[in-house]
């Protein structure tokens, strides 16, 4: 095999989670690592969507590293060019700048058992690399569904997760196709400015205030001064969410408060009686992601904005046409319809010890070990994998504890000593499953009457934890090397004995 650069980590992703493993690994001592980016800058989501109007719906201080708090957030709800800022800073503070190797995209990841290492083949050259952490993150690539007569239609189109910035919307007609979490802050900042907007709408959600303000000088030299100020603010925010996952995973009925205040929240901006129908789900609210926002209703309860009640079904030339048969002329097509989330695109190129890749490992759903290992892919690890996503509070406290959970499996590899890899046993996968999966029964994920992104294709939830972040911190602050098999090189075949041979003596010598 050609040699090539050799390192200890291999980190794939340069968002949150990217970064704070790149973080982690240089306070556990370890240096030799890169971080594999394919575009030409930090940010990950947070650099990719960068579309009208894209803002956060955690909360500043709680949406933030813990090792690194910002006592100069601007807003409670911080947009998107705060939150780039703030993992550029997060880059240069922690002098991360010599691991990362931009417009490296990772093409293909081979699991060497010989060597026990990975093959990383990327865009811009192949390393191998002891230990592999994906954290390419699940919303990274787009999802956009195959529209019949799509490829007629004369005008523009494009995802809001890749945003035409040289496109004017001004006076335009514009179909927005989705009412996701990147619509209700897309439809808000686009209608003023738009001819006429046709909100297509499979699915309504459900909408709660988002209490956004500025947070004021005061309060930002507060933070700055005392900086337990900042993390009793942070310990607040988190306390809060702990309490109501009760709600959501044990007690779901409870929720009809919520529902009743929604619906408020509804009809203080919707006055039409069929509007407000159509905008009303049928399903029990947090089934799917609620969404924050006091500025989407009253946005479609102006004169140029229409809501169709369908998804897309076709376009014709330049006339998109709902399901339901609802005609709009437009110029421009913007789909707001999520990532690939249950079917990530990294997984069809991780080739593990089996030679077969992660996609085809998961061909019957996404599982692994504590959301982090998967059996036949030794020393390989991903951040916010399988069941690690949640409905009300940070993905950032789920990243930490991921990261707590890399750094043991590290302090292992050096204890075991010499060339190891620990490969996650199929049983303890399967264990650790059943346990998640006997959980969610309760969870209104799982019985709130939808079809969410959360469920994969045969309908089973691969996506959320039904607990709590403490009890997954819990659950990921050792290793249990009982859930491995320990994997060591081959010997290496034993050399043919030498033959003696018999010095020959001359005569008279």
């Amino acid at each position: 095999m050609t040699e090539h650069e050799h390192v200890r980590v291999a980190v794939i992703g340069s968002g949150f989670g990217g970064l704070g493993a790149a973080v982690r690994l240089r306070r556990e001592g370890v240096t030799d690592f890169v971080v594999l980016e394919r575009a030409d800058s930090v940010g990950g989501t947070w650099r990719d969507n960068s579309y009208p109007g894209c803002a956060c719906d955690v909360p500043s201080h709680l949406y933030s590293f813990s090792f690194a708090p910002n006592p100069d957030w601007p807003r409670t709800f911080s947009g998107q060019e705060h939150i780039r800022a703030y993992l550029e800073h997060v880059t240069d503070v922690f002098r991360l700048r010599s691991h990362l190797r931009f417009n490296s995209e990772v093409k293909m990841m081979t699991w060497d058992a010989e060597r026990l290492r990975w093959v990383v083949e990327t865009s811009s050259g192949t390393l191998t690399a002891d230990v592999v952490v994906s954290a390419t993150g699940p919303l990274s690539d787009p999802k956009t569904p195959d529209v019949p007569g799509i490829d007629t239609f004369p005008g523009k189109v494009f995802h809001s997760a890749r945003w035409d910035h040289d496109y004017d919307l001004r006076g335009k007609r514009v179909a927005m196709v989705g009412t996701g979490a990147s619509a209700i802050q897309i439809v808000p900042s686009i209608q003023p400015d738009v001819a006429k907007l046709t909100l297509f709408q499979r699915t309504p959600p459900w909408v709660m205030p988002r209490v956004d303000r500025p947070i004021t000088g005061a309060e930002r030299w507060l933070h700055r001064q005392l900086p337990f100020t900042s993390q009793a603010r942070r310990g607040l925010l988190w306390g809060l969410r702990e309490l109501q996952v009760q709600a959501f995973t044990k007690r779901p009925n409870e929720l009809g408060l919520v529902e009743q205040l929604a619906k408020r929240n509804m009809a203080r901006a919707i006055k039409d009686p069929e509007l407000r129908a159509k905008l009303t789900p049928s399903y029990r609210i947090g089934c799917k992601r609620i969404l924050l926002s006091s500025t989407y209703y009253p946005a479609l309860a102006q004169p140029n904005v229409d809501v169709v009640a369908s998804g897309l079904g076709e376009v014709r030339g330049s006339t998109v046409v709902a399901a339901d048969g609802t005609e709009a002329e437009v110029d421009a097509i913007v789909f707001g319809t999520g990532f690939h989330v249950t079917d990530m695109p990294i997984a069809d190129r991780v080739v593990g010890a089996e030679g077969k890749t992660l996609a085809e490992a998961w061909g019957s759903g996404m599982k692994s070990l504590r959301g982090a290992t998967a059996a036949g892919f030794p020393n390989w690890m991903t951040i916010i994998g399988p069941n690690t996503g949640l409905g009300n509070s940070s993905m950032i406290l789920m990243i930490e504890s991921q990261l707590n959970y890399m750094a043991d499996y590290l302090r292992q590899l050096d204890v075991l000593g010499g060339r190891a890899a620990l490969d996650a046993r199929p049983g303890a996968v399967d264990a650790w499953n059943h346990r998640v999966q006997e959980r969610m029964k309760r969870t209104v994920w799982n019985t709130g009457g939808c079809t969410s992104w959360y469920l994969d294709d045969n309908g089973v939830n691969t996506t959320i934890w039904p607990g709590t972040t403490t009890e997954f911190r819990g659950a990921t602050r050792r290793v249990d090397l009982a859930e491995y098999d320990l994997l060591r090189p081959p010997p290496e075949p034993e050399a043919a004995p030498k033959r003696r041979t018999k010095k020959r003596v001359e005569a008279g010598a």
